[in-house]
């Protein structure tokens, strides 16, 4: 018999990050599980119900503070009419509590909690300060974790689960990011972007906030050579901080502020750059090194969090100190001057994301080791 699955989470299609296109890239290789999602109606517009990949996606219209009780008044009335086998929450947080109080109103629904946090843990501790007992409960009450790293694995058992923690990291769409790009493709956004022949070009893909640390990036690009240039994709609260910071710095010439990308377009943009650079101050994973390790770039790194996971230093990447733009900017160098050291990580790199983290890989894992235990 099909089983049936609600997932709880704030965000979905066609709001993005790494864990919303985790949950769609797993549920569309694991058809034998019939999908349901409550989820945040963020936008205006967009349909109370439709069927995306294989889950159908409900949603609910409320600021996202009230998520979890409007998501669990909505989930008591779909399991009345269709009974869930296990429900399944993205992230602690909103999602969380909203598992939780459903959790505590069908006892006997299994309760899947997966890890894909990358705010700093004491900054998603303080953020709950006033409902931290309840927050830890989510932890203990929950039937099975898994967390995408080690380091959040680690948060999963200090926050109170005493049951084994299933450690299955994100995936990334090889044929995706590895996909060949035509010259022609190629000139075209090279003359849009300015780039000229023996310009060196950094990328970054993240949320423009504090703990990416973008603005540690535009502080190294003011004491490197002037023909290193800085791609920046994405948007974010730090926005225009960061165009601030570039035009203090003298460097606004030489940063590309190049804003939202569609996630199928970033290829394009990693087709005509030179070193992927993300100096984290914190982070979960990170989905975003992996893709650049599978469209062939070499990647500069900080040891936080679950980069550690898939980054071996000199071997699969190059790692600076974090919030220490001279380091980064040695980091960067070392590449620039050193064409073996290049051609040794990317082909590391390139090696790990095939052999670990396609996304055939992580569904296998999830269905045999999480999904089937529940």
């Amino acid at each position: 018999m099909t089983k049936r699955a609600l997932i709880f989470s704030i965000a979905y299609y066609p709001h993005v990050g790494g864990a919303e296109i985790a949950v769609k890239e797993i549920t569309d290789r694991v058809s034998d599980i019939e999908w349901h999602m409550v989820t945040c109606a963020l936008s205006p517009n967009l349909p109370q119900q439709e069927k995306i990949g294989m889950v159908h996606v409900h949603r609910v219209s409320c600021p996202k503070y009230l998520f979890p009780f409007v998501a669990w008044r909505y989930a008591r009335k779909l399991h009345t009419h269709t009974p869930f086998d296990f429900t399944w929450s993205i992230m602690a947080a909103y999602a969380g509590f909203a598992n939780l109080f459903f959790k505590i109103t069908h006892v006997n629904v299994p309760f899947l909690l997966t890890l894909q946090e990358g705010d700093p843990i004491e900054y998603i501790k303080r953020k709950v300060w006033f409902i931290y007992p309840l927050f830890r409960l989510i932890f203990k009450r929950a039937d099975k974790v898994q967390a995408i790293s080690k380091f959040l694995a680690s948060f999963g058992r200090d926050m109170g689960h005493d049951k084994p923690i299933e450690v299955i990291a994100n995936g990334v769409d090889v044929p995706l990011f590895s996909q060949h790009i035509s010259d022609e493709v190629k000139n075209v956004l090279r003359v849009r972007m300015s780039k000229q022949e023996n310009d060196v070009y950094l990328v970054t893909t993240s949320r423009l906030v504090r703990k990416n640390a973008v603005d540690d990036i535009i502080s190294a690009l003011a004491i490197l050579p002037s023909f290193l240039s800085l791609v920046i994709i994405g948007q974010g609260e730090e926005g225009q901080r960061l165009s601030e910071q570039a035009e203090q710095l003298g460097v606004i010439d030489r940063v590309k502020f190049v804003g939202f990308i569609p996630h199928e377009d970033i290829p394009i943009y990693f087709s005509i750059c030179d070193i992927f650079v993300r100096p984290s101050r914190s982070e979960g994973f990170g989905n975003s090194f992996i893709e650049a390790m599978a469209a062939g770039l070499p990647v500069v790194a900080t040891p936080v969090g679950g980069i550690v996971d898939f980054i071996d230093d000199q071997e699969t990447g190059v790692f600076c100190c974090p919030d220490n733009p001279k380091s980064l900017a040695e980091a960067i160098m070392s590449l620039v001057d050193n064409h073996q050291l290049v051609k040794k990580i990317v082909a590391g790199g390139y090696e790990r994301v095939v052999s670990e983290y396609s996304w055939d890989h992580i569904a296998q894992k999830m269905r045999d080791q999480v999904f089937n235990t529940l």
